[in-house]
């Protein structure tokens, strides 16, 4: 990086703040900055590891509580498919709102520091968790039980809509160009360290346990997360702030409008950027939220199988991601990120096909390809994928909106769109002995159509290995 990295020539109507300084300014920004060494960058990874694995325990946690145990304890009046559906609505208001909180903390981590925010969201997240564990159910009291569950799954989704952005910027920006992809990757395990910690719980809990929503043994897991959320806070208070982010600042080039900014030179961006993960995004909560339950309440299998799937699938994407970010390292970011999404484009109806038949082995076997390598290899090649297309202004608040407006739009409404379609399904075959069995097509279909929409947008983006972050730019007007 030259000392002349932060100069720039900006053309009139961009709506990007003039970023020129003079060449020694720059120089002496530059010797100012204390480069991260190898102590800062696994200090780093396990940082943002442990609130990536606070995100997705909580995630993980919701998933399977929707899908087994939310209906009856919170909505016992409805009918059994109702109630599912229901069930899965609180869980989609909690990615509607996420949009909301990547623009407030992703506006703060463009104007305050990634540090911050990342440990403002945590902490959100943490507390908001930890409370659901607490909240008496519909019969103690009332509706005000489910309105006590929509109220903190609305302050999870907040945490939540900046925390993994946030991640991802603050590796990118930390690791070395030529291994971007792999560093950047690392935080991403704490999405399988999440997931298997939740779906061990909750298998351990289920095992010998005929109905768990008679117990209280559903409340341990949310309480569980307050041993994550002390470990992670702990571990961020130290710190170091970016080192892009760190020059912006010394060169008083930080902005005080990143949504402006980002909505009059990125538009573009972002809309790419969502396609992008409709594929990765939409997929893994079909598969983490949708067919635990299709697996366990249409063919029958025990709910402990769904739970056990998803710690097998986890084992296998902790090897997946970061070997995904080595490769994009490797190979680039749009060719790794393409192969994955038309790998689950060719598996999406056997694996379908194989979780109708309701036989435990095949079950977990082709749950963990379709989401351990597909899905979650998509994962591991974003990690660096979407910061690096963004502009060193407004990255955090774009990697922010990209990913938590896709998460409305295919994670949040997918389990909402597969669980009325599984209604259809069952009653249209009301007389069946599995009315709801043939659902697994337009279900495997649902699937292979997100992931047409991710492989389309990655023949539109540049390949952004390797440029330079402290470019104010984004990587699709360079």
């Amino acid at each position: 990086m030259t000392s002349s990295s932060l100069t720039y020539t900006i053309k009139k109507g961009t709506g990007m703040e003039d970023a020129s300084i003079t060449q020694s300014h720059a120089a002496t920004i530059q010797k100012s900055i204390v480069k991260p060494d190898a102590r800062d960058l696994r200090r780093a990874a396990w940082v943002c590891s442990l609130g990536s694995a606070l995100e997705y325990y909580d995630f993980a946690l919701y998933s399977l509580a929707s899908a087994l145990i939310f209906g009856p304890l919170f909505f016992p009046n409805q009918a059994a498919g109702m109630a599912l559906i229901a069930s899965f609505g609180t869980y989609f208001l909690g990615f509607a709102v996420r949009p909301l909180g990547g623009i407030l903390f992703g506006s703060l981590g463009d104007r305050l520091g990634r540090k911050f925010v990342l440990l403002t969201t945590v902490a959100l997240m943490g507390v908001a968790s930890t409370a659901i564990g607490l909240i008496p159910t519909f019969s103690q009291i009332g509706y005000w039980a489910p309105g006590l569950l929509v109220f903190l799954r609305l302050l999870q989704g907040l945490g939540a809509g900046a925390e993994q952005a946030g991640a991802a910027v603050l590796m990118t920006e930390y690791a070395p160009s030529s291994q971007r992809g792999f560093y950047a990757s690392l935080p991403f395990l704490g999405i399988q360290i999440g997931t298997i910690l939740a779906a061990v719980v909750y298998f351990v809990l289920l095992m010998g346990v005929s109905d768990i929503t008679q117990t209280g043994l559903w409340r341990v897991p949310f309480l569980a997360s307050a041993i994550i959320l002390g470990v992670a806070i702990y571990m961020r208070v130290s710190l170091k702030e970016s080192p892009s982010f760190t020059k912006l600042e010394k060169a008083h080039k930080t902005t005080e409008a990143p949504l402006r900014n980002l909505l009059k030179t990125s538009r573009r961006t972002v809309l790419l950027g969502i396609g992008l993960r409709l594929a990765e995004n939409g997929a893994s909560s079909i598969y983490q939220a949708l067919a635990v339950s299709y697996i366990v309440t249409v063919t029958g299998l025990q709910s402990s199988i769904g739970a056990l799937s998803l710690v097998v699938a986890a084992m296998l994407g902790a090897l997946i991601v970061p070997l995904a970010g080595y490769l994009s390292d490797l190979y680039g970011r749009v060719a790794v990120y393409r192969g994955f999404a038309v790998l689950q484009v060719l598996i999406a109806f056997p694996c379908w096909w194989v979780f109708s038949l309701g036989h435990v082995v095949p079950t977990i076997i082709a749950f963990t390809i379709a989401l351990g390598c597909a899905t979650w290899g998509m994962f591991g090649a974003q990690a660096a994928f979407l910061p690096e297309l963004f502009g060193a202004q407004h990255r955090y608040i774009g990697v922010s909106v990209t990913r938590e407006v896709s998460s409305v739009l295919a994670g949040g409404l997918a389990p909402l769109i597969g669980s009325a379609i599984i209604n259809l399904v069952v009653q249209n075959n009301a007389g069946a002995s599995q009315p709801g069995l043939l659902a697994w097509i337009p279900l495997a279909g649902y699937v292979v159509l997100l992931s047409i929409g991710t492989i389309v947008a990655t023949f539109f983006l540049p390949e952004p290995r390797g440029r330079d972050l402290d470019d104010i730019r984004d990587a699709i007007n360079q």
